[in-house]
């Protein structure tokens, strides 16, 4: 799938993900060397703002969804209709893969399944702002941990001081198990994009991924029916976990689609760090969470860490895909 003749594989993921083998951090296309060459940064940089609004509004519907689902019950919902749109979309044919192509498919479906669960059930105990900040610790620590530049330690260490000040929190707005499931969150965030390498090189175009979100999809339905039973079927429910899916996956998509064909790889990573503070926005607009002043700090130095990681990683080389 060339993108201005340049490799570009664009991955749906469960409650969305994009990232770059180094340094360029986002939540829905995984993208191998692609450069933009048509550059139109004021449209771009609207698409990229507008994919980040749109993934955290929909994890502010899929938290007041709690109330009927519960945690368990809204993920099933939101990754069994994100594997539906991709599908949909992909419109895979019905492949013919070798076992260690299912083996890979199998366990990032499982990876995709364990994060969104975590993710989820990480939201419904802390601020969403928080929950986000920490769960970027994944992505930022493989851009890292790939560049291995000495100033990356540097951003690697403000990002670990940010998390240690949202883990000391005052007034029980994070709680220890609140703070685990984030941090499960962001190791599968991590585990994602490296597995997703994987199953990019063994299964050409967008089939690995819309059959891994369904292999999710399928191993996330005994929770969603532990946690909701027959209320899955509600229609209302149903309605609002197609809404959280629209908003987590299918616009989010879209927009970043059309922000990376405007922007540089490295202005798009720098726009994507912003995720944490849209996130505390959203929460606290539409969730009534409020933030304390070390939270707040706690953020933006997450976020500074992440841009600067972005800023200064080693541009990754072109790969040619299938």
């Amino acid at each position: 799938m060339p993108l201005h003749q340049e490799a570009c594989w664009l991955f749906l993921s469960p409650h969305s993900v994009a990232v770059t083998p180094r340094g360029c951090i986002g939540r829905i296309a995984y993208c191998v060397g692609a450069i933009a060459a048509d550059v139109k940064p004021s449209r771009g940089t609207l698409y990229a703002l507008g994919a980040i609004t749109s993934v955290q509004l929909g994890a502010t519907v899929a938290r007041h969804l709690f109330a009927f689902l519960g945690p368990s019950g809204t993920v099933s919902l939101r990754v069994a209709f994100g594997a539906a749109i991709l599908l949909a979309i992909a419109r895979p044919r019905w492949p013919r893969f070798d076992a260690a192509q299912w083996r890979a498919i199998v366990f990032f479906g499982l990876i995709i399944a364990g994060m969104n669960l975590c993710f989820y059930q990480a939201i419904a105990r802390i601020p969403l702002g928080v929950a986000v900040t920490i769960e970027f610790i994944g992505p930022l620590g493989v851009a890292i941990v790939s560049s291995r530049k000495a100033l990356d330690f540097a951003w690697a260490g403000m990002a670990a001081a940010g998390v240690a000040l949202l883990s000391f929190s005052g007034g029980g707005a994070v709680t220890t198990l609140g703070l685990l499931f984030a941090l499960a969150a962001a190791a599968g965030w991590a585990s994602y994009i490296v597995l997703g390498q994987r199953v990019g090189r063994l299964v050409p175009g967008p089939d690995g991924l819309a059959f891994a979100l369904a292999m999710g999809g399928l191993a996330l339905l005994p929770f969603g029916v532990a946690g909701a039973g027959g209320r899955l079927l509600n229609v209302r429910n149903l309605a609002l976990g197609l809404v959280v899916a629209i908003l987590s996956s299918a616009i989010p998509f879209s927009l970043e689609f059309a922000a990376l064909r405007r922007l540089s790889r490295q202005a798009f990573g720098i726009l994507m760090s912003l995720e944490p503070a849209v996130g505390a926005a959203a929460g606290f607009l539409f969730l009534g969470q409020r933030l304390s002043l070390r939270d707040l700090i706690a953020i933006g130095l997450v976020m500074v860490a992440s841009a600067g990681a972005t800023r200064t990683a080693h541009p990754p080389a072109a790969t040619d895909v299938p």
